[in-house]
């Protein structure tokens, strides 16, 4: 009886220590890994500020307030450990060369010191690019890497009429490629496509189209085959590419191809090289339609923040059909494969 009561007891002890490891387990904060975050350094927005008062700057009121603390709260307040820090429209092109570049140096050194340097393991950075000046994007790949250690690149879908794959970018493309650099693309709208439907924002539709422009003028001109390895991060799902992938592949667009491997070298096996984030997009039919086009493998969360609270993207993917272990991996383990000193 004694020996039986004791075994009671232990059972019931071990029952309770698991319980205990479940709960904390379940209140350990996740280690997100936000591949989709935005910055803005003091120069840059008082620029934009003065810019505003001549032609409004989309998302201003966004910036208001901003600060890399802020920002850190942020990332606890969602469970991310580290955020990759990117810039987005309306970029630092404005038609002057020097003040592109100007513009784009402030906000790397600012970037690296006050976010990356300041705050341990909190962010990453995609450096910012003067871009369509191939000249000085090309001297701020070299400072950014070789200077500021930088994870990658952050650059627009489109400048003027011109999107990534066009001949213009080439020789930005090849030493990416040398660098087998992680290259960011955010959208933006396009100069073709401005204010084309009253009452819809540009952001709203032109954003994502423009996404898909620019994946498609990779693919088509074969630039994304010429520089094999660029890693391409393309965001919010990749925009309307699912939508449209059919009218891009063609014959190989069955669900027998589908459902194996891509032959190298065709279309759908650039696609599905290409990385995916979920920001905007954190709900079953983006990521349903997202993962029948590519493995699950190529998709990373991502928030949008500041412009959007990361929170409700993350309860909308725990939603979206992925499998816990699929969760895993678009929370985190993607985008170790990517940058892998995330992983200390």
């Amino acid at each position: 009886m004694h020996t039986r009561r004791n075994f009671v007891t232990a059972l019931a002890a071990a029952g309770a220590g698991s319980l205990l490891a479940r709960r904390s387990a379940a209140q350990t904060p996740p280690r997100r890994i936000d591949i989709h975050q935005h910055f803005v350094s003091p120069g840059f927005l008082a620029a934009l500020t003065a810019k505003n008062a001549a032609t409004p700057i989309p998302g201003l009121a966004a910036w208001k307030g901003f600060s890399p603390a802020r920002a850190v709260e942020t990332l606890d307040r969602v469970g991310v450990q580290t955020a990759m820090l990117s810039i987005t429209a309306p970029g630092v092109w404005f038609g002057d060369v020097q003040e592109a570049r100007t513009l784009a140096r402030e906000m790397n050194d600012y970037a690296a010191a006050r976010m990356v340097g300041d705050h341990k393991g909190r962010f990453g950075l995609f450096a910012v690019l003067p871009l369509p000046d191939v000249d000085g994007s090309l001297r701020e790949i070299e400072y950014a890497f070789d200077t500021l250690k930088a994870d990658g690149v952050g650059v627009l879908t489109s400048y003027g009429s011109a999107w990534l794959g066009d001949p213009t970018f080439a020789p930005v493309m090849a030493e990416l490629n040398r660098r087998k650099a992680v290259v960011y693309t955010h959208p933006t709208d396009a100069m073709c496509c401005q204010g084309l439907i009253p009452r819809v924002a540009n952001q709203t539709l032109e954003y994502p189209t423009d996404t898909t422009r620019t994946i498609f003028s990779l693919v088509v001109s074969e630039t994304a085959a010429k520089n094999p390895d660029v890693q391409f991060i393309f965001s919010h799902a990749g925009g309307t590419l699912t939508a449209v992938a059919g009218r891009l592949l063609g014959a190989e667009m069955t669900a027998d191809n589908l459902a194996k491997a891509a032959a190298p070298n065709t279309r759908l096996y650039q696609l599905r090289r290409f990385f995916y984030d979920t920001a905007g997009s954190a709900n079953p039919v983006n990521m349903t339609a997202l993962k029948t086009l590519v493995p699950p493998s190529q998709i990373l969360f991502g928030t949008d923040a500041p412009f959007f609270d990361g929170a409700p993207q993350v309860q909308g993917l725990q939603r979206a059909g992925f499998t816990p272990d699929e969760l895993r991996a678009i929370d985190r383990d993607n985008a170790l494969r990517l940058i892998p000193r995330l992983s200390a």
